[in-house]
C-alpha cells in the first residue's frame, strides 16, 4: 500500500512556536511517507496503546459526585452577535485573517447545508406539518441537538457553552477550557456532553488532571501559545491545496492535548480544548464580539469570563448523507490546524490512526476532499474540498463517519482520510459532492478516487478534533 500521510517536519514543529516571527512553514517541508513503514509504526504504536492503557475504575458515588460539580447551567448567548458570516474577510485576506473565518449560514447553497423546510414543493404551509419524526426517535429524520450544555443559534450558526476556569499544577497560571466530550455515559448525561466510548483508548494522547471542589480540572502539564498569527498561502488556482506555505493561529506545547484523563475520579477521559492561557478575565472580555485573536482560540466568536460563556463558530459537513453542525479545535499537525483555524496540539500525534473499527481505536474517519468542485464558489451547490476551502474561505464540506444518533463509534478525535478525484473521473464529469462514507468507499474501489497523487487510499496520519454539535435532518 502506497497512503500518503501529510505531516510536518521535526524543525517546523519547533519553529511554529514562535508567535512574533509569524513563521510559514513552507510546503516543500510537508513529508510524503509510504505506508509501509507507516503501518509499521501504527502496528507497534496499537500494542503499546492496548498495554498502557489505565485501569478503569468501575464509577463509585463519590466519583459520581466529584463529576457532577463540574455541571453548569446550559448556557446561552448574552448579546446578540452580528451572523458569523459577517466575521469573513475580504478575498484578498481570507488565508491571513484571524479568528473563525465564515460561519455555517452561507451565502449560497454551496456553503449552507441547512436543509428546506418540508413544505417547498407540497399544497400545505409549514404550519401544516407536525414535529420531525427526530423528537420521537433521534435516529429518525430531523434535526437533533447532540451537545446539550449550550445553545445553538440556528440563524448565526454558532454555539454558546460553558466556559471552564482551571489551572496548571502547581502556578497560579489559568487554563481557561470547555468541556465537548467523554467517555463515561452518565457523566456525559449528567453534563449534557457527547457520549464518546472510544475515548477510553485516546489515554496515550491525553494529559493527566484532577478535579478540584468545584469541579475545575488542574491540569499536570499543557500549554497553548495563542499569539501566533494564522497564514497561509495557497497554491496555484484550481489546485490551491497543498499550500505554499502555512501557519497556524495557535499553538500548543508538546504536552498539550485537549483530552484529559481525572486521575482522581475514575480515570475518565474528557474533550477539554482549551479557548484561553494564563490571562486574567479582564484580558478576554469580549461578550459582544470583536474577539482579540492573540489571546484566544480562533473559533471563537464571543467569550464573556464574568457569566462564564463562550460562543463558538459551527462549521458544515455531512455524516452518512445528513448534513450537520460541529466545531473544530485541534489538529495534529500544523497544516490542519491552519486550514482549520485551530489549535496545534503536538500531544495528538500520538493517537493511533488507521485502526477504525478495531478494537482499541480511540478515532472515527473524516473525509476530506482535496481537489472536489470549486468552480463558482459558494453558488455552486457542489463546492466541496480544500482546494475550494483556500480558493475561497470557506469551509471544506467534510464528511464525517459515526456521530450519536446514527452510530455507536463516534469519536472526537477525527482520522484524517484524504481523496483526490482522478483526472479521468473529473474528464468524465463523474466530480460531485460526496456526502456519505460508503459512498465514498465504493469511488475508491471504483478507481474514481485515489489518495492525495494518485497513492493508495486510508489515513492521510493526522487527526483532528471536531466535537459534534448538532445533526440538522
Amino acid at each position: 500500500m502506497k497512503s500518503l500521510a501529510l505531516i510536518s517536519s521535526q524543525r517546523g514543529r519547533g519553529e511554529v512556536g514562535a508567535a512574533p516571527r509569524r513563521p510559514l512553514l513552507a510546503a516543500s517541508r510537508i513529508g510524503v511517507i509510504l505506508s509501509g513503514a507507516l503501518l509499521g509504526s501504527l502496528g507497534s504504536s496499537l500494542a503499546l496503546a492496548q498495554e498502557n492503557l489505565p485501569t478503569k475504575e468501575l464509577m463509585s458515588p463519590e466519583a459520581m459526585s466529584m463529576h457532577a460539580q463540574a455541571k453548569r447551567p446550559v448556557a446561552r448567548p448574552v448579546t446578540s452577535l452580528e451572523p458569523a458570516v459577517g466575521l469573513a474577510a475580504v478575498a484578498s485576506t481570507i488565508n491571513t485573517a484571524q479568528g473563525p473565518g465564515p460561519g455555517a449560514i452561507g451565502p449560497g447553497p454551496g456553503c449552507d447545508l441547512f436543509p428546506a423546510p418540508p413544505s417547498v414543493g407540497a399544497s400545505v404551509p409549514l404550519s401544516y406539518f407536525g414535529p420531525s419524526p427526530s423528537t420521537t426517535n433521534p435516529s429518525l429524520v430531523g434535526p437533533v441537538q447532540l451537545l446539550n450544555s449550550g445553545t445553538v443559534d440556528a440563524k448565526h450558526g454558532t454555539i454558546t457553552v460553558p466556559l471552564y476556569k482551571g489551572r496548571l499544577a502547581g502556578t497560579n497560571k489559568a487554563v481557561w477550557y470547555i468541556l465537548t466530550d467523554v467517555d463515561n455515559a452518565d457523566v456525559a448525561a449528567e453534563l449534557g456532553l457527547n457520549f464518546s466510548a472510544k475515548l477510553t483508548f485516546a489515554s496515550q494522547a491525553a494529559r493527566t488532571g484532577n478535579l478540584d471542589a468545584d469541579g475545575n480540572i488542574v491540569f499536570q502539564k499543557g500549554t497553548v501559545n495563542f499569539a501566533p498569527k494564522r497564514d497561509v498561502v495557497p497554491g496555484p488556482a484550481g489546485a490551491e491545496f497543498p499550500p505554499k506555505s502555512f501557519a497556524p493561529g495557535s499553538v500548543g506545547d508538546a504536552n498539550y492535548s485537549p483530552f484529559v484523563r481525572i486521575a482522581n475520579a475514575a480515570n475518565v477521559i474528557y474533550n477539554a480544548p482549551m479557548v484561553a492561557f494564563d490571562v486574567s478575565a479582564n484580558e478576554i472580555n469580549f461578550p459582544n464580539g470583536n474577539v482579540n485573536y492573540s489571546k484566544v482560540h480562533d473559533q471563537v466568536v464571543a467569550i464573556d469570563p464574568i457569566n462564564m460563556t463562550v460562543t463558538l463558530n459551527l462549521i458544515n459537513g455531512f455524516s452518512f448523507g445528513r448534513p450537520v453542525w460541529y466545531i473544530s479545535m485541534d489538529a495534529s499537525i500544523p497544516l490542519a490546524a491552519a486550514i482549520e483555524h485551530n489549535t496545534y496540539a503536538p500531544l495528538m500525534a500520538k493517537l493511533v490512526l488507521g485502526h477504525d473499527d478495531s478494537f482499541a481505536s480511540p478515532v472515527e474517519r473524516i473525509f476530506i476532499a482535496t481537489n472536489g468542485p470549486e468552480s463558482g464558489s459558494c453558488s455552486n451547490p457542489l463546492r466541496q474540498g480544500l482546494s475550494a476551502d483556500l480558493a475561497d474561505g470557506f469551509r471544506p464540506n467534510n464528511v464525517l463517519g459515526g456521530i450519536p444518533t446514527i452510530a455507536l463509534d463516534y469519536s472526537p478525535a477525527w482520522d484524517a482520510q484524504l481523496y483526490t478525484w482522478t483526472k479521468d473521473a473529473i474528464d468524465r464529469g463523474f466530480r460531485g459532492q460526496l456526502r456519505e462514507e460508503f459512498q465514498i468507499l465504493t469511488f475508491v474501489q471504483d478507481g474514481l478516487i485515489t489518495g492525495p497523487g494518485g497513492a493508495t487510499f486510508g489515513s492521510s496520519g493526522f487527526s483532528i478534533n471536531c466535537p459534534i454539535v448538532q445533526r440538522l435532518d
